[in-house]
């Protein structure tokens, strides 16, 4: 190894130690819950894991390039998506501590909690990853945890069916996300994200027609990242895993695999593209012209298919499920109109809307959750909308959180989720100048879906 190797090394490993600090902290929780149970003990140590890797995230080197490193060679980036993504991540893990901490027995609390810890690490590794190796890992960090997270709290036959569907599920799609892979190594033979795409980006790949082979990958990526962000048709397992789930593992798996399945389809298609790279005519198209498309025809499905379902659902969490479905496919609008939005300057950005929505949605669900999880007693569980009857003469408090998280999760004005919706929709309505019907009609559909979920929410906030 040279000096210039030797720096950049040293370079990563200094960005990379707030993961560092919650790798350590997560083997220290693993080791101490072999010695005491102790829910409030190893809760603290999760708490202050989090916050280590805030301050040292905050107090860093920040944002930019590592001394002495190429980004064609480096397997993460830390660049403004990076650290967005780390630090949403580790504030995430702070508010599942918190609701986690009466949830979950005095046994398990340790595991727990350093599962937790190694989550929310995959997450922040999945928005900082340059390489597919490193991104395909970073995943399973998520995916791992998350097998025996759904598993912790109860040991009932709920439980544990829930827990071997998302396995075999989640196997699955991680299956269809290496095979993509492995065809986009096959066609560049590199697995650095930053020299495929400027292989896939260059003058010369511009001249021809894109690899069928590139298309292949596409649609397995996809795919298999679709089973993460909850999309139409990979949707299948969410309704039966929320509602076997206990509540705070329910809270979890819906928003971090959605958020690294967000993140993993910006990196891995070009929507947020490295620095010396320059995009194709538009940007998240290196793999096909017709990724607009694709996404435009996803999100159509998922919201629809989401909304119309949830209007069927009396049970909470299968509704919450739905509404997670749903969710994701607003969210799919923001990938569909953003290689159009890119090429509007001063105009809005779909990448930026995608982001907001993802922190807004995770308040609300996560919300919603907190409150049920609060609710439910073991005599008398909240599992039902008619289980929430009178809930404003009892706990007129909670009663009113709970409306607020529902409006803003419909998309009632004044709420984030209105915000987040408005910003979607507007950016589907800029698109434009040949596709300016195609896209007007998908904003079009979206506000009848955000009309159609209004009613069934209305109710539950009731």
């Amino acid at each position: 190894m040279n000096e210039t190797q030797a720096q950049a090394l040293v370079g990563i490993l200094v960005y990379l130690i707030p993961e560092m600090i919650l790798g350590v902290f997560a083997c220290l929780v693993f080791l101490g819950g072999t010695v005491r149970a102790d829910r409030n003990l190893w809760g603290s140590a999760a708490l202050a894991g989090f916050v280590a890797a805030l301050a040292a995230l905050q107090f860093g080197p920040g944002s930019g390039p590592i001394a002495g490193a190429d980004l064609a060679t480096v397997p993460v980036l830390f660049d403004s998506l990076a650290n967005f993504g780390r630090g949403l991540a580790w504030l995430a893990g702070i508010i599942f501590v918190l609701f986690s901490w009466n949830e979950v027995p005095d046994r398990q609390a340790a595991e727990w909690h350093a599962c937790l810890l190694v989550l929310i690490a995959g997450v922040g590794l999945v928005a900082a990853a340059n390489d597919l190796v490193t991104l395909f890992l970073a995943l399973e960090m998520i995916s791992i945890p998350t097998y025996v997270m759904l598993y912790l709290p109860r040991h009932d036959d709920a439980a544990q069916e829930a827990a071997l569907k998302y396995f075999l599920l989640s196997v699955f799609s991680s299956a269809l996300v290496l095979f993509g892979f492995s065809y986009l190594y096959g066609m560049t033979g590199t697995t650095n994200l930053t020299q495929i795409l400027q292989s896939l980006n260059a003058p010369e790949t511009q001249a021809r027609d894109i690899p069928m082979a590139a298309a292949i990958a596409l649609v397995t990526i996809v795919a298999g990242l679709g089973f993460r962000v909850t999309a139409a048709p990979f949707h299948f397992y969410a309704p039966d895993v929320y509602q076997g789930a206990p509540t705070v593992a329910a809270a979890l798996l819906a928003w971090t695999p959605k958020a690294a399945g967000f993140f993993a389809l910006v990196r891995v298609l070009g929507f947020v593209v490295p620095a010396g790279v320059q995009p194709r005519d538009m940007i998240g198209t290196a793999l096909s012209e017709q990724v607009p498309i694709l996404f435009w025809l996803l999100a159509v499905i998922t919201m629809t298919w989401g909304n119309l379902l949830a209007l069927l659902q009396d049970n909470l969490k299968r509704l919450l499920a739905y509404s997670s479905v749903a969710h994701a496919g607003y969210m799919l609008i923001t990938l569909a109109t953003a290689p159009y939005l890119r090429q509007s300057p001063g105009g809005a950005d779909g990448v930026e809307a995608l982001l907001y929505y993802l922190v807004a949605y995770g308040v609300m669900t996560v919300g919603a959750f907190a409150v049920l999880a609060y609710l439910s007693t073991p005599e008398r569980p909240v599992e039902t909308t008619d289980d929430l009857a009178g809930l404003s003469r009892s706990h007129p408090g909670l009663a009113l959180m709970f409306a607020i998280f529902l409006f803003s999760l419909i998309g009632i004005p004044l709420t984030a989720g209105f915000t987040g919706k408005f910003l979607v929709f507007f950016g589907a309505m800029t698109v434009g100048p040949e596709q300016t019907y195609l896209y007007w009609v998908l904003a079009l559909i979206g506000v009848v879906n955000a009309a159609m979920k209004s009613g069934k929410r209305a109710i539950c906030a009731g």
